[in-house]
């Protein structure tokens, strides 16, 4: 007993209840999808949008100029899953650095770093939170595409698409996140966007098929990761790539663990967030 009368036993533990240990990365998770629904007409139909103007302007310009898969697969059905897979990756890379870019400059980040929330879990919450945008935006981006290549829907491969865009959107939640660690402010993260993300994408293949560039660009192209991702959800298409799918899966899970081994170290030693 001690001097109080109740035994150690008796007296209440420090903590919050033991039923909601190891839910607090579920609020955060809940704070990041409300962040960009609530504003949905910027987030979400704005990039709609925007893949639909790529999608009418490069239709009708190239159409009939341009020779994809030796011309088994009309230009623009080759052109909608790549502004579907543009549109998923750019997007779950906004969400997760703009957050965190935003928290760190408005000097709200101690609110999230003070809980006691392990670096797993503020990687799950972000990276996931960032992963359903991009997919939302994706879908929109299908749902308005399809009506100009319905024969999509027929899709040979549906487990080969849907593998690439969890994988492609992670990676691109997982950079975001790793961008929004970096950067201190709003120049620094459009900087990484403009010169690191929207390259690699622009330069994936997402307007051409590798093939039709020479071999020196071919090569370089073999070098983007992003090429995989895209050619990969492609493949789920149409059941034919510039290159094999399993070789880019295996590309772009590689990647994937790479990033998420370096992202848990940077959240675990706290670096450029709690100095």
């Amino acid at each position: 007993m001690s001097a109080t009368g109740a035994s150690a036993e008796e007296l209440p533990s420090a903590g919050p209840p033991r039923a909601l240990r190891g839910t607090g990365w579920l609020t955060l998770l809940r704070k990041e999808l409300l962040r960009f629904w609530k504003v949905s007409f910027q987030t979400i139909a704005a990039p709609v949008l925007t893949s639909l103007l790529y999608l009418l302007i490069f239709s009708h310009v190239l159409e009939r100029h341009v020779a994809v898969y030796d011309g088994r697969v009309a230009y623009t059905h080759f052109l909608v899953p790549g502004l579907v897979m543009m549109a998923i990756l750019q997007n779950a890379f906004a969400n997760s650095s703009s957050s965190l870019i935003q928290s760190k400059i408005t000097g709200n980040l101690i609110f999230v770093l003070l809980p006691p929330l392990s670096p797993t879990e503020l990687f799950a919450a972000y990276v996931l939170g960032a992963m359903v945008r991009g997919l939302v935006v994706g879908l929109g981006v299908f749902v308005v595409t399809i009506g100009f290549a319905p024969s999509l829907l027929a899709m040979p491969h549906p487990v080969w698409a849907l593998a690439f865009a969890l994988a492609g959107s992670a990676i691109l939640a997982i950079l975001g996140l790793i961008a929004g660690i970096w950067a201190d402010k709003f120049d620094q993260l459009a900087a990484f966007q403009n010169f690191v993300v929207l390259p690699l994408t622009f330069l994936s293949g997402v307007f051409y098929s590798i093939h039709s560039l020479p071999p020196v660009w071919q090569a370089a192209s073999h070098a983007n990761p992003f090429f995989y991702m895209i050619d990969g959800f492609r493949y789920g298409f149409f059941g034919v790539s510039d290159t094999s799918p399993w070789l880019s899966l295996a590309i772009v899970a590689g990647f994937l663990v790479a990033l998420t081994a370096l992202t848990l170290a940077l959240l675990a030693r706290g670096w450029r967030l709690r100095s």
